[in-house]
């Protein structure tokens, strides 16, 4: 007979007892370790802020581009306008948007007025080419009548000589008398002074008649640059285009009236672009003629040089002239909104950061990352560009600090990044 089973029974211990007083100890600690850091927390952090909606940034040791952000548009570097040379009726040939080739007519304006004028000095003109022939005749024939005279003069003469030499051989042989004598002596100083008054009268007489002649062809040759200049106005009645590229405005209508240097429409020249960069008031002083100018047109960067700056201020703004070369561009168009960086200043091998909002603050300022804790510190800033600002103390390279705005931070000296 079998009593019980008490021989087979074996004693075994509780784990679960055992298991208790360490989960009881290690529950106590982390409860210790919690109300510590809530202590240490409470005690040097005041702010708490979610760490993604902020941006941070590392400080570099590098080269800083000091430069002015600005937008513009494309213009026509050349884009001359046509003007009326007269005053008529304007026939445009063209119309707006229409290809233009240089020295391709697209306007005519017609003058009557102009041609009647013309009609009239080349009827003036052929008068006095008629008197200034009639003057070629008049001189000659007073030059040959003065010739006649001068050599009839000479025959006088010579007849006067004659005479006295047969008086000197007849006075000697006394065939003649003194008084015959003293008469033939007379007549050849009267031939001989003839003679001379002949030469003179001669001489200032062609000279007088050079001067008649000259003036005459003078006043012709003066005719004649008249119409050449009526011609060459009736010929510019027909206005050419100065340059190769589009019609722009039509700055008259068709079948107008025009008056004289009236402009008549704009061309634009395609092959020559260049940039219109309007540039904020506050920077005027810092550009200047020659500094490069980053422009994005489209996807595309290029560099340009500052050609041109306006001496006026318009609406707050100043308006500058940007060239650059357009052999790797393309599809550019007149009025083509861009965005520039003009560049005014280098600097080598300074430490810089990121430009944020924290320079809202003042720029004296920045929270620096210590962990999880951002704390804040004094800084000293320098130039800055669109992109980054010099720090000149405050801060190392390889250093973090937060670099969007600080309003939500209300002054803490430390806040906690979540």
């Amino acid at each position: 007979m079998i009593k019980d089973t008490s021989a087979q029974d074996t004693a075994i211990t509780s784990k679960k007892r055992r298991l208790k007083p360490i989960v009881v100890g290690a529950a106590v600690l982390i409860a210790v370790a919690l109300s510590a850091h809530a202590i240490i927390t409470t005690e040097t952090v005041s702010q708490s802020v979610d760490k993604s909606s902020l941006q941070i940034a590392t400080v570099k040791r590098g080269e800083l581009v000091r430069d002015i952000a600005a937008t513009g548009r494309i213009v026509a570097a050349n884009a001359p306008q046509v003007y009326s040379p007269e005053q008529g009726l304007a026939t445009l040939l063209v119309r707006a948007g229409d290809t233009v080739e240089q020295d391709q007519i697209v306007a005519e304006v017609k003058s009557p007025e102009l041609e009647n004028n013309l009609q009239q000095e080349k009827s003036e003109a052929l008068r006095l080419e008629g008197e200034f022939e009639q003057q070629k005749l008049e001189t000659r024939r007073q030059t040959l009548l003065l010739n006649k005279q001068l050599d009839l003069a000479k025959v006088e003469l010579q007849a006067a000589e004659r005479e006295n030499r047969r008086a000197h051989a007849s006075i000697e042989g006394h065939l003649i008398s003194q008084i015959d004598f003293e008469k033939a002596e007379d007549d050849l100083a009267r031939a001989r002074l003839n003679v001379a008054h002949a030469e003179q009268e001669v001489e200032l007489a062609k000279d007088t008649l050079a001067f008649a002649l000259q003036s005459a062809q003078s006043a012709l040759n003066r005719q004649r640059f008249v119409v050449s200049e009526l011609e060459r106005k009736i010929s510019n009645l027909a206005v050419t285009a100065s340059v190769s590229g589009v019609v722009g405005n039509l700055l008259v209508a068709p079948k107008s009236v025009v008056s004289v240097n009236q402009p008549l429409m704009t061309l634009v020249d395609l092959s020559a672009y260049e940039a219109e960069v309007n540039v904020a008031e506050s920077y005027a002083n810092n550009i200047g003629i020659g500094m490069d100018v980053e422009l994005t047109i489209g996807a595309r960067k290029v560099i340009g040089t500052l050609s041109a700056i306006s001496p006026e201020v318009t609406e707050r703004e100043v308006t500058t002239r940007v060239r650059f070369s357009q052999d790797a561009l393309s599809q550019i168009r007149q009025n083509q909104q861009i965005s520039a960086r003009i560049l005014l200043e280098n600097k080598d091998d300074v430490v810089k950061v990121r430009r944020g909002g924290f320079l809202d603050a003042g720029g004296f300022v920045a929270y620096k990352l210590d962990g999880d804790v951002a704390r804040r510190i004094d800084i000293e800033t320098g130039v800055t560009s669109m992109r980054e600002v010099e720090i000149l103390s405050g801060l190392q390279p390889g250093e973090q600090i937060i670099v969007s705005g600080y309003q939500k931070f209300q002054q803490a000296p430390s806040v906690l990044l979540r």
